[in-house]
């Protein structure tokens, strides 16, 4: 079964108010992919698996005539619906083993920095289940080494940024592993379509201010697990790593304005359009 997390209505306004969404250009390679795997048009239904507050499910909305986000969190899934969104988006609280789709229905099934907390064997085979011939699986995710770019003390910060992610390493659930790329990986590998594709690298820099960056590392599941556990050595670890990193910017407001750099990974992969 799926990994319950994010239950917390604290964390999940949290969650919702700090992460940030995926790329514009993420989803628009995702739309390439797919139509030129399936030229009928319009698409008709995209199911976005993990969905959460729906950051990701309404980016999808213009390219599909109904776009259904899932999850298996009722207070995530009270937030997506709280949040203004299109009429052709809708909510549904499942697990992502378990989807109550029909076979064959979905032109998109995707998954947007969620599948790591899944039963992913049992995913991707509902997964397959569900996409048309010729329908599209695509997941993404981010890694945890977020950079920062401020000024001329920018190697400086992210050297401190790369103390603090080492202290919370400890913290890390163990079925991710030491990396969350290679399971993503083994995912890719297990995708039984031969045409699939493997990116990344992929780049978003975006400003804010400090402050937010703070709360998106807060709302890590390794920060959230130690606060849980040690609330005051939590605390003590973010308010010590945000007073060095004021300390080198030589500023005292945490809403200075900083650059930050999120580097995802995803893999699409098509069901072929015939059974072999």
């Amino acid at each position: 079964m799926s990994h319950r997390l994010f239950e917390d209505k604290a964390q999940v306004s949290a969650y919702k108010r700090h992460r940030v969404s995926p790329p514009e250009t993420i989803i628009g390679a995702i739309m390439g992919f797919l139509e030129s795997k399936q030229k009928e048009k319009p698409f008709t239904q995209a199911l976005d698996v993990g969905c959460g507050s729906g950051q990701g499910t309404v980016m999808l909305a213009p390219h599909f005539l109904e776009v259904v986000g899932t999850d298996i969190s009722p207070a995530q899934l009270e937030v997506a619906r709280a949040e203004c969104h299109p009429a052709n988006v809708s909510y549904r609280e499942c697990p992502a083993e378990e989807l109550p789709f029909p076979d064959g229905s979905a032109d998109l099934v995707t998954s947007m920095t969620a599948a790591h907390w899944f039963d992913w064997p049992r995913f991707l085979s509902e997964a397959c289940r569900l996409l048309k011939p010729g329908g599209c699986l695509v997941l993404l995710s981010y890694t945890m080494d977020m950079e920062l770019r401020y000024r001329d003390c920018s190697d400086r910060l992210n050297a401190v940024c790369a103390q603090f992610y080492e202290a919370l390493r400890p913290y890390r659930p163990a079925h991710l592993g030491p990396c969350s790329r290679l399971l993503y990986r083994d995912m890719y590998e297990s995708v039984p379509f031969p045409d699939k594709k493997w990116c990344d690298g992929v780049q978003q820099w975006c400003s804010m201010p400090l402050s937010r960056f703070m709360g998106i590392v807060e709302s890590f599941t390794s920060y959230q697990l130690l606060l849980k556990r040690d609330p005051r050595a939590a605390q003590a670890l973010s308010h010590g790593f945000q007073s060095r990193l004021l300390e080198l910017m030589a500023v005292s407001s945490p809403d200075t304005v900083v650059d930050v750099a999120t580097n995802y990974f995803y893999f699409m992969a098509c069901k072929p359009a015939a059974a072999d």
